[in-house]
C-alpha cells in the first residue's frame, strides 16, 4: 500500500515537471513568433506554472483524503495509538517490576 502511494506521488512529480517544461516551452515559441513580447511571456509563464502547482496541491489533498478514507474504513492502528499502546505498556512494566522487586 505504502509502495503504491509513494509510486503514484513520484509519478505526479515527474508530470508536474514534464507539464512545466512543456509550458516553458510554449512560452518560448509564443515570443520566437512574436505573439507576446518577453515580458508578456515571463508574466505568462509564471502564471501558468503557479496555476498547475496550485491545482497540483489541490489533487494531491485530494489523494492524501481518499488515502486517509480509505485507511480509516481498514480499521489499522494509528501512529496514536501505536505510542499510547507503548506508553501503557511502559507504564504496566513499571508497576509490575515495582511489584515484584
Amino acid at each position: 500500500m505504502i509502495d503504491w502511494m509513494r509510486k503514484l506521488t513520484l509519478a505526479g512529480l515527474g508530470l508536474a515537471a514534464v507539464t512545466e517544461e512543456k509550458v516553458e516551452e510554449l512560452v518560448k515559441e509564443l515570443v520566437k513568433k512574436g505573439e507576446v513580447s518577453a515580458e508578456e511571456g515571463e508574466k505568462l509563464l509564471k502564471e501558468w506554472v503557479e496555476s498547475g502547482r496550485k491545482k497540483w496541491e489541490e489533487i494531491e489533498r485530494d489523494i492524501q483524503d481518499e488515502i486517509k478514507k480509505v485507511l480509516a474504513k481498514m480499521d489499522l492502528a494509528t501512529r496514536d495509538d501505536i505510542a499510547s499502546l507503548r506508553k501503557e505498556i511502559q507504564e504496566l512494566r513499571k508497576k509490575l517490576e515495582s511489584r515484584s522487586g
